[in-house]
């Protein structure tokens, strides 16, 4: 896994961009949690950028919504969830619907 690798120089910044992608749903879960065990347990800082609100909020500590391009900061969300054990266990948080409604609106997506 490239996550491996570049751990391997041991940056200060770990940078994601759509980690996780190209991956069916089970396994998109399943590496979510061990990465989010890993940046945890190396201390280490990550950005990552996604599309997927659930999985933002789920790996997150702040999730940063821009707007269309050209891209501007529209909001910053402190994620505060009572269960920041795994990204799966987040997901129940009691919390974890509060803050996915807010960031849609935000994204102002018209269905």
């Amino acid at each position: 896994m490239a996550l491996i690798r570049t751990l391997a120089v041991r940056p200060d910044i770990l940078l994601l961009d759509e980690p996780m992608s190209a991956l069916d749903s089970q396994s998109r879960l399943a590496i979510s949690d061990d990465i989010y065990k890993i940046i945890k347990n190396e201390k280490k800082t990550a950005i990552m950028v996604t599309h997927d609100i659930a999985e933002a909020i789920s790996m997150s500590d702040k999730v940063i919504v821009l707007s269309k391009r050209p891209s501007v900061v529209k909001n910053i969300y402190n994620i505060n969830l009572d269960n920041q054990s795994t990204p799966i266990n987040n997901r129940n948080s009691k919390n974890f619907s509060l803050y996915y409604e807010k960031i849609w609106r935000d994204l102002d997506v018209h269905i």
